[in-house]
Formats: C-alpha cells, sequence, structure tokens
C-alpha cells in the first residue's frame, strides 16, 4: 500500500545479509533477525514494533537471571521517588501551569492557593476546594500540588 511492507523487509534483509556467512543459511538467522527487527526503536514510532502490538516491551530469558539494565533503571528510578499522600483536609498549592499567560516574566509565581484537599483518590487525582469553599472545576493530578505549612 504505502511501502511499509517493502521498507520492512528490506532492512530486515539487510539483518540477515550481517549474519550470515553464505547466502544459503539466511533461513536458519532468519528468527535472530526478526527477533533483532521487532525489539529496536523505530524512528517514527519512537517504540518498538513489539512494544506497539503487546504494549510493553520484550523481556529476554537472559534478563530474568542476570540483571539487566533495564532492572538498574527501575532501581534506580524508584530510589529517587518519594511517595506522597495526601488527606482531606490537607492545605495545599497548587502548580501554575506554563500554558497560562503571565506577563511579569521571571516574577511570576510558580504556585497558587493555597486550596483544601476535599477528596483525594487512591490513583493520585485530588478534588481541590477555596479556602472559601468552592470546588476547582477539574480535579488535579497529586504531582502538580505540594504541602502548604501554615
Amino acid at each position: 500500500m504505502n511501502g511499509a511492507v517493502e521498507a520492512a523487509n528490506k532492512n530486515i534483509k539487510k539483518i540477515i545479509q550481517k549474519m550470515v556467512i553464505t547466502y544459503k543459511d539466511w533461513h536458519e538467522m532468519l528468527p535472530f533477525a526478526l527477533h533483532g527487527y521487532r525489539t529496536s526503536v523505530r524512528t517514527s514510532t519512537g517504540a518498538t514494533p513489539f512494544s506497539l502490538v503487546y504494549g510493553m516491551e520484550a523481556v529476554l530469558p537472559i534478563e530474568v537471571e542476570i540483571p539487566s539494565l533495564r532492572k538498574r533503571l527501575k532501581k534506580a528510578y524508584e530510589k529517587k521517588i518519594r511517595p506522597r499522600e495526601f488527606q482531606e483536609g490537607d492545605l495545599v498549592l497548587k502548580k501554575i501551569l506554563p500554558i497560562q499567560k503571565d506577563y511579569r516574566g521571571k516574577w511570576t509565581p510558580n504556585y497558587e492557593g493555597p486550596y483544601v484537599v476535599k477528596k483525594a483518590f487512591s490513583g493520585g487525582a485530588l478534588i481541590l476546594t477555596n479556602m472559601d469553599g468552592k470546588d476547582l472545576a477539574l480535579p488535579v493530578n497529586s504531582d502538580a500540588v505540594k504541602k502548604y505549612y501554615a
């Protein structure tokens, strides 16, 4: 249709050409070439074909036995995470998103509030109210707020 299949076949052919010694044993290297092609990131989508089909990255059998770079990255990421819990009645400041135009330049405040947490959901969403008791129009992600200590 749009040449995508031909382009994919051309790339698989290039991978196989680099792997085989003689052209007669290309069929033995085909599964390895397909695996390599399916698990490499495409620049057009920014994802691997495997992750687009199955919704997660492929895990090699060797990665189960040996700690891989992916597991080390996950461990380093989780070490820096500080879980934040919000309860009903907590005072919070809400981050001002850069979408809103404020012409004070670098003197623009980063947070607004304080607001009162009316309801905290388990997924991290918060329903906030003004100090007057008026609800905000939309729920707010807990990443966009910080606790306010009076």
